[in-house]
């Protein structure tokens, strides 16, 4: 009964609306009704821009934090991968906004930072590297969840220090939530084929627009 009720709790953490209620508040915008329709990191980003888009990141990362770190109350004795599973299928139907909710990135970052920080960190690293190469939240996004997919699978065996034991229910998730991932990108996928995917700038093109 104690699982079943801390589940219910990671799914309202989950469900809680970052970039609904950053974008209505400071923006005056429901994110809902531009780009993807999503309420998410990545449509944050191309509607409300970098500050906004940081902002509900680390919100929507916290969310899959809090939620994992549940299994680590006492008298809890459940893998702690089911609550952050939790919370990313709160993240992408939230009960607090109709069940349109993200693209479940972000909440799975925070489900790995609650589970294993140090493989977490690396993660983290590999996005920002590929963030500044491609500029695109979305395709780096979708190119680090391949990555570490596999990763699950192949360093428990080459690097144990992040990764020690093979963990079937940690590579079982990340194989669903990748597959997720893709899915929910489709359009961006799509914008990406057509070149009209929204970039980042990180200042390094301006004397290119001067010229």
């Amino acid at each position: 009964m104690k699982t079943i009720i801390l589940i219910i709790i990671a799914y309202l953490l989950g469900s809680i609306p970052s970039g609904l209620w950053i974008g209505k508040t400071f923006y005056k915008k429901d994110i809902r009704q531009f780009g993807s329709g999503n309420s998410g990191t990545t449509n944050t980003f191309r509607i409300l821009g970098v500050k906004a888009g940081f902002a509900v990141f680390l919100a929507d990362l916290l969310k899959g934090t809090l939620a994992t770190s549940l299994a680590y109350l006492p008298g809890v004795d459940t893998n702690p991968l089911w609550f952050g599973l939790a919370a990313i299928v709160g993240h992408v139907f939230p009960v607090f906004a109709k069940f349109k909710g993200g693209k479940a990135v972000a909440t799975s970052a925070g489900m790995l930072l609650g589970y294993n920080p140090l493989f977490f960190f690396c993660s983290l690293a590999l996005f920002l590297i590929l963030l500044f190469i491609t500029s695109m939240v979305s395709l780096s996004s979708m190119i680090a969840a391949v990555i570490i997919t596999l990763s699950t699978f192949i360093l428990p065996s080459i690097l144990p220090v992040l990764l020690p034991e093979q963990d079937w229910l940690l590579s079982c998730i990340a194989v669903i939530v990748t597959a997720f991932i893709f899915y929910l990108h489709r359009q961006n996928i799509q914008r990406i084929r057509q070149g009209t995917e929204s970039r980042i700038s990180f200042g390094l093109n301006k004397q290119e627009k001067k010229k």
